[in-house]
């Protein structure tokens, strides 16, 4: 350390650290701003680029190795430099874990050291080394890591999960007020609040302030326009919410900006292929024939209202009082208080990555309708010719281009099972399993 150097090298040392620092920091503005320099054409050949500037910076790292390689600052930057790739780098976690024992206040060696422990899947190993980051001094980096971390660790069960996540909200929002102009902990505050929306019950409240989060991300930093991640999550919180023209767009945008990452284009192809069925199942009232329709629709009366035509049944909203038979034309868009929707499913639809049930019914009118039943168990489901009955339906009217395709159709949303009235009876609870949703949790 300083005892050992001759009068006058610290300077040199300082110059010359400096300037490695600097290099490396270069090579980290590389990769987050890459396409400030670069089009979105080129996105495919952003990791080959980023793996010849870090073998630069370490060349010209190495350089000075054998002066430095007991130095702190020196171990640090040679640690940071190869912590840029995406995959774990034993020689990285060697060089910080000498940095941190030569120098334990190092915040910033204690933060990439549990980036490295991420990446090589030892999560109790990267948040002691966040948490130790935070003894030493309170910075966004270690917050905001682990409010990742807290949301990926195992827990022992949904309640221990919950208070998991509510933790790593308030670790984002922490990171968030040290530096209100910092892009990634927004959109790191934006992931925390999509965990919290699928983990406690879906206030729509929650989605609201993930979508302002994205928002805030990229208005504060040009660089987080282009996280594919961010456009990823976002596109599967719209999708959740049935915003598929923004869903699709956001998994198009994603699959742009990393050409590598196979999961964005899947989903995008799904959500398409599930828009085309659904469109066309509308239309042919899910192929069921019009003799065998008719005679589906003969027994369909108000005596199948069930517990709805009661004076004491109780709405989703809490309103009481027996429910008026409506005709799907008849339907207004938004929430339809006080009425009941009637009809018999004609065809029902399971299809990969579906996040909703989704069958279609015909009314007394032959109209036909899609309906989308979310957080339902795999075991429950409807089978066509069923008696259905949506207590004041939620219709959406859906109005779809992407690329050079276009949907139109109207659907209702029913957010659980237990809402429905089928063949006249109410379901049991062991329909209803909260919806998970996965996203890509990890920005770096």
């Amino acid at each position: 350390m300083a005892e050992d150097e001759k009068s006058g090298e610290p300077v040199t040392d300082k110059s010359d650290l400096q300037v490695m620092k600097e290099l490396v920091d270069e090579l980290y503005n590389f990769r987050d701003c890459y396409f400030e320099t670069h089009s979105v054409q080129e996105a495919g050949k952003k990791q080959n680029d980023v793996a010849q500037e870090i073998e630069k910076t370490l060349n010209k790292l190495e350089e000075k190795e054998e002066r430095y390689k007991h130095k702190a600052e020196f171990l640090l930057q040679k640690g940071r430099c190869l912590n840029v790739a995406p995959d774990f780098s034993a020689v990285a976690e060697e060089c910080l874990s000498r940095a941190v024992k030569l120098e334990p206040s190092l915040v910033e060696g204690w933060n990439t050291l549990g980036e490295q422990y991420w990446k090589k899947g030892d999560l109790i190993g990267a948040k002691n080394c966040f948490t130790g980051a935070l003894q030493q001094s309170k910075n966004k980096v270690s917050l905001r890591n682990l409010s990742m971390v807290l949301r990926q660790l195992p827990a022992a069960d949904a309640d221990a999960h919950g208070k998991q996540v509510l933790e790593s909200v308030d670790m984002a929002r922490q990171a968030v007020q040290l530096d209100v102009t910092d892009g990634t902990s927004w959109y790191i505050l934006g992931n925390a609040y999509v965990s919290l929306f699928f983990t406690c019950g879906q206030n729509p409240q929650l989605s609201q302030q993930a979508l302002s989060a994205y928002a805030q991300s990229e208005k504060v930093d040009r660089a987080a326009c282009c996280y594919p991640e961010l456009h990823f999550n976002r596109a599967t919180l719209f999708q959740y919410e049935e915003m598929f023209g923004s869903a699709l767009g956001g998994y198009s945008r994603a699959a742009a900006l990393d050409p590598g990452w196979e999961e964005p284009p899947e989903r995008e192809k799904q959500l398409l292929e599930y828009l085309e069925k659904v469109t066309e199942l509308i239309q042919n009232k899910g192929k069921v024939k019009a003799r065998r329709l008719r005679t589906l629709l003969s027994n369909l009366s108000t005596s199948a209202l069930g517990p709805c035509s009661s004076p004491q049944f109780r709405s989703p909203t809490g309103r009481v009082g027996s429910l008026e038979p409506r005709t799907l034309s008849a339907l207004t868009h938004g929430h339809n208080a006080g009425v009941a929707a009637l009809g018999k499913v004609v065809f029902s639809l399971a299809s990969e990555g579906r996040m909703a049930f989704t069958f279609g019914m015909v009314d007394s009118e032959e109209t036909c309708i899609v309906v989308m039943v979310y957080n339902t168990a795999d075991s429950w489901g409807v089978l066509i010719g069923d008696t259905v009955v949506i207590p004041e339906p939620q219709v959406k009217r859906h109005s779809i281009t992407h690329k050079d395709k276009s949907f139109d159709f109207r659907s209702i949303r029913v957010d659980s099972p237990l809402l429905l009235i089928v063949n006249g009876k109410k379901q049991n609870v062991q329909s209803q399993i909260a919806a998970s949703v996965s996203y890509k949790p990890q920005s770096e």
